[in-house]
C-alpha cells in the first residue's frame, strides 16, 4: 500500500545509485575487483522474513522495528562491516491479504531487505617474478575482494564428533551456506532476548503446527496462488489491450498508412516491398488480436471460478477449526494439557486392550 510507505524504516540509505556507491568504494580502496569476472555478482540481498502472525501477536509495527533493528546488527556482522552495506530498509507497507481478511483488519507483513556487496579477505602472494627470492610465496598484501562464490561457499557437513557426514553416494555431504545463515540468525535473535522466535525444520512448513492449523495454512496458500493467477490474467489482458493500441499507434498513424504507395505514370498504385511487408504485419496483428483476447477472457473466467471454489473450501475449513484456534489463542497451555491428557488416555487404553503376555514383552 503506497500510502503506508512513510512507515518504512531505513537503517541505511543509498545516497546515489548502487553503481555509483560501488565505484566510490573501489576508488577509495575499500574493496577490490581483482580477479572479478565481467558477469560476476557484485550486489546481493539478504531478506530477513518472519511469519506475519508473529509480529501481530506482539503488537505489530513497534515490535517489528525493535526486532529488525537487531536483525540489522546481525546483517552488518554478516556483511563484514556497515561500509559494505548499500541499503537496508524494513518494509511496513505490504499488506498481508489472507491474514487481514481472517482477522477483519489490516495486517502488514514486516520484513527487512539488505543490499550489500559480498566481500572476503584475499591474500596476495609474491610471485616468482619478485627479485627478492626470499619473499616468493609470502604475503605481499591483503585486499578485500568482491566475491560471491567465496563469501557463500558451501561447508562440509560433520557430525557432533567432527567426523565427515557422507551422502547416499558415499561422498562427503555439503551444508548450504544459506542454511548456516538461518541458523546464525535464529541464534542471534534468541541471544538478543527474542526468546519465542522458533527455527523451523529445514525444508518443512509444518513444523510446530497442529494438523488443523497446517491444513488451514495450506488452504490459504492454495487460495493465494489462485488469486495471484487471476490477477496475472487480468494484468495480461489489460497489457495486451494496451499493447495492441500502443503498437498500432506507434507503428503507423492513419496518415502514414494513407501515404503508403504512389501512382505511376499509368495511374496505377505502386508500393515498395518494405511497405508491403509492414502492411502485412499490421494486418496479421489485427486478425490475431481478437482471438488472443477471447482466449485470455476464457482463461480468466476459469481462474475466477477456481478461486471461488477454493475460497468456499477455505472458509468451510476455517469455520470447522475456529473454536479450536480460538481456544489455543486464549488459553494455549490449558489446550496443550487437555490434548496431552487425551493422548495419555489413548495410550493407556491401548495398552489395557493388549493381552497380558504382550504387555510383559513391552516391558
Amino acid at each position: 500500500m503506497p500510502e503506508n510507505s512513510h512507515l518504512n524504516v531505513h537503517f541505511k540509505q543509498c545516497e546515489s545509485t548502487y553503481s555509483a556507491a560501488f565505484d566510490k568504494l573501489c576508488d577509495f580502496g575499500v574493496i577490490s575487483t581483482r580477479g572479478l569476472k565481467k558477469d560476476a555478482k557484485i550486489f546481493e540481498e539478504m531478506i530477513f522474513d518472519v511469519n506475519t502472525a508473529y509480529f501481530d501477536r506482539h503488537g505489530g509495527y513497534e515490535y517489528a522495528k525493535q526486532f529488525f533493528s537487531e536483525a540489522y546488527k546481525m546483517a552488518v556482522n554478516e556483511a563484514g562491516g556497515e561500509q559494505y552495506i548499500i541499503s537496508a530498509v524494513m518494509h511496513a507497507d505490504e499488506r498481508n491479504k489472507s491474514l487481514s481478511e481472517e482477522l477483519g483488519r489490516d495486517v502488514f507483513h514486516y520484513h527487512l531487505h539488505v543490499v550489500y556487496i559480498p566481500v572476503v579477505e584475499k591474500k596476495i602472494l609474491w610471485t616468482k617474478r619478485c627479485k627478492d627470492k626470499d619473499l616468493v610465496g609470502t604475503v605481499k598484501e591483503t585486499v578485500t575482494q568482491v566475491s560471491h562464490s567465496k563469501k557463500w561457499s558451501s561447508e562440509r557437513a560433520v557430525d557432533e564428533n567432527g567426523n565427515p557426514v557422507l551422502n547416499a553416494n558415499g561422498k562427503q555431504a555439503l551444508v548450504s551456506s544459506y542454511s548456516r545463515l538461518q541458523d546464525r540468525f535464529f541464534e542471534h535473535m534468541k541471544a538478543a532476548s527474542f526468546d519465542d522466535i522458533e527455527r523451523g525444520e529445514r525444508g518443512s512448513t509444518a513444523k510446530n503446527l497442529t494438523v488443523a492449523e497446517f491444513k488451514v495454512e495450506q488452504e490459504k496458500k492454495k487460495l493465494a496462488v489462485l488469486e495471484n493467477k487471476v490477477d496475472d490474467r487480468q494484468d495480461t489482458l489489460a497489457s495486451l489491450n494496451k499493447e495492441i493500441k500502443v503498437t498500432a499507434k506507434i507503428a503507423k498513424t492513419y496518415a502514414e498508412i494513407d501515404g503508403i504507395g504512389r501512382k505511376n505514370l499509368r495511374g496505377k498504385m505502386e508500393i515498395e516491398p518494405s511497405e508491403l511487408t509492414e502492411l502485412k504485419s499490421l494486418a496479421k496483428e489485427g486478425l490475431s488480436a481478437p482471438a488472443q483476447i477471447s482466449d485470455l477472457k476464457e482463461k480468466l473466467k476459469k481462474q475466477k471460478n477456481d478461486t471461488r471454489i477454493w475460497r468456499e473450501r477455505y472458509e468451510k475449513l476455517l469455520e470447522q477449526v475456529r473454536p479450536y484456534l480460538d481456544a489455543v489463542k486464549r488459553a494455549p497451555e490449558r489446550v496443550k494439557e487437555f490434548l496431552v491428557g487425551i493422548i495419555h488416555l489413548e495410550i493407556e487404553s491401548t495398552r489395557a486392550d493388549k493381552p497380558h503376555k504382550e504387555r510383559e514383552q513391552e516391558r
